[in-house]
């Protein structure tokens, strides 16, 4: 993009060179000089040179300062507020009770599954809790005879041992159900009842009423709270380490160009990307309206510490071959060629990493009509 840029320059270079050449040769009737002279790479324009009034020359500056780095970015969910819905025990789905992209609160019933294994499980607990029961009375009888002399040590000892292992069992079986979802349970135990874990949006859905659930690890919905989402920049290579954690961000979205939004970044990758050889920076926003949805894309602008160097207009780069450089002033209109690396590129600028230093001064237009 930026060689074409220069390449553009030539041409309004070259015709500008023969409108000089043809005016030239108008006057030379009148014995006109030369427009410039080549003295062992010293390039010197007499003072009635016809090139003087197409030269522009200006110091350059240095690159101190900030720079503003320009990322492309889009809206991803927070993964701490997207919790995937799952069956732990298999069965059918006797009701699902919400649809896809449907609002959802924090405790709302989601669907209703008729499970064997779920009834399996309450039935243990029945009976746990039933034999807890029993053993609980058994003991009290045996502390009783005890107190009144009547029973041997061993019968009470056996008694609470009994008991022990029935409370134990029944904290199991209890335990089971309630990691089943069991709080919610219905039908005397057979059906188990999904509930949504926080508020948020239906974002999943993969499950119908009718449908048999046989593997409890497949993802039967997903809840997303977009509450609180990120915007994630993507830094090329080059520049990880120009984003600091905090870094102040100003955000566009390419539904909403006209507006922009302010953060800061929350969350940095300890990784580059092995695809898009880039690493991910996050900036943390409050979207109470949901204005902000997962997969927008984005632009993000930070403030950079310019880097080293100095900054050129791209007209005052020459192009020789495979090289590129600059024609700095030595004396007053006494220009040499000096070559020059270039950095970083923009439309209308350069950065010089080496060649020259601020204070230089140089040849901005018009440099393309010394160059032989």
């Amino acid at each position: 993009m930026h060689q074409s840029g220069r390449l553009r320059f030539a041409v309004l270079g070259l015709g500008l060179s023969l409108a000089l050449t043809a005016c030239h040769k108008a006057g030379s009737d009148a014995s006109a000089g030369p427009m410039f002279t080549d003295d062992h790479g010293l390039l010197s324009v007499p003072a009635d040179s016809p090139l003087r009034s197409h030269l522009a020359i200006q110091s350059v500056g240095g690159a101190g300062g900030t720079a503003v780095l320009t990322l492309p970015a889009a809206v991803e969910a927070d993964p701490a507020r997207v919790i995937n819905i799952l069956a732990p025990v298999t069965g059918r789905v006797l009701a699902l009770k919400v649809a896809l992209g449907q609002h959802v609160r924090q405790g709302q019933v989601l669907a209703v599954l008729a499970s064997g294994d779920f009834a399996q499980a309450t039935s243990d607990e029945a009976k746990a809790r039933d034999t807890a029961t029993l053993t609980k009375k058994a003991l009290d009888r045996a502390q009783g005879v005890q107190a009144a002399g009547g029973s041997a040590t061993k019968d009470l000892e056996a008694a609470e041992s009994a008991y022990s292992q029935a409370e134990a069992e029944l904290t199991r079986a209890h335990t089971r159900v309630q990691s089943l979802g069991g709080a919610s349970g219905g039908a005397g135990g057979r059906e188990l009842t999904l509930r949504a874990p926080q508020d948020g949006v239906v974002t999943t859905l993969a499950i119908a009423s009718g449908a048999v659930v046989s593997d409890p690890t497949a993802t039967l919905m997903t809840v997303t709270n977009t509450d609180r989402v990120f915007v994630t920049a993507n830094v090329a290579e080059d520049d990880i380490g120009k984003v600091p954690m905090g870094a102040a961000a100003g955000i566009a979205l390419s539904a909403d160009p006209g507006r922009t939004l302010q953060g800061r970044v929350s969350e940095i990758d300890a990784l580059v990307q092995p695809d898009t050889r880039r690493q991910k920076v996050r900036i943390a926003l409050a979207n109470p309206g949901g204005r902000l949805m997962p997969n927008m894309y984005a632009t993000v602008r930070f403030a950079a510490p310019a880097a080293g160097g100095v900054y050129v207009p791209q007209s005052a780069l020459l192009m020789n071959n495979d090289s590129t450089s600059v024609l700095v002033e030595v004396r007053p209109w006494v220009f040499q060629r000096r070559a020059v690396r270039i950095g970083d590129e923009t439309d209308a600028a350069a950065r010089v990493l080496s060649g020259l230093q601020a204070g230089d001064r140089i040849v901005v237009r018009g440099g393309v009509l010394l160059n032989d």
